[in-house]
């Protein structure tokens, strides 16, 4: 069973998304994707929003570009944490405009928003949230930071040889 859902607002945003996916499958753990574009498909929105959690998802991952409704519309009918990955789209201002949509949330329906084009960031945010109630996660989550530091610790040492 799924445990995150990721969503996007449009086909485009998915080569960004494709980064919280295989992070997140590279862990072991499930996803479930979906296009759902909060002014093109407010119906199934609501729907989403309002019943992932009935459905077993965990963290929900919503990346938008251009006017970034998509991550707060979410939080706002939702019970679970929202993660927003502002996605910088062809007809952005530089990307400045997805940010801004999705940081600037009224108090009250908070969306935690990673960098843009932050996928990959957003996938192992969820990571870390489910690995606060599940230990197996967490352990892989320890597991893929000591990978990190052992990368840095290798190019430091082939730098100076």
């Amino acid at each position: 069973m799924a445990q995150v859902g990721i969503i996007m607002g449009s086909e485009s945003d998915l080569p960004i998304m494709q980064e919280a996916i295989e992070i997140l499958k590279s862990l072991k753990i499930e996803v479930e994707v979906d296009i759902v574009s909060a002014h093109r498909t407010p119906d199934k929105m609501m729907t989403y929003g309002s019943q992932a959690h009935n459905r077993g998802i965990k963290v929900i991952i919503a990346g938008a570009g251009g006017a970034a409704h998509l991550p707060g519309m979410i939080a706002s009918l939702s019970p679970l944490p929202v993660i927003g990955v502002p996605i910088k789209s062809s007809n952005s201002i530089d990307g400045w405009d997805s940010i801004l949509s999705i940081l600037q949330m009224p108090g009250g329906v908070p969306v935690a928003t990673v960098a843009l084009n932050g996928a990959k960031n957003a996938g192992l945010l969820a990571a870390q949230i489910l690995g606060s109630q599940d230990k197996d996660i967490q352990n892989k989550i320890v597991d893929y930071k000591n990978s990190l530091k052992e990368k840095v610790i290798q190019s430091s040492q082939q730098l100076k040889k």
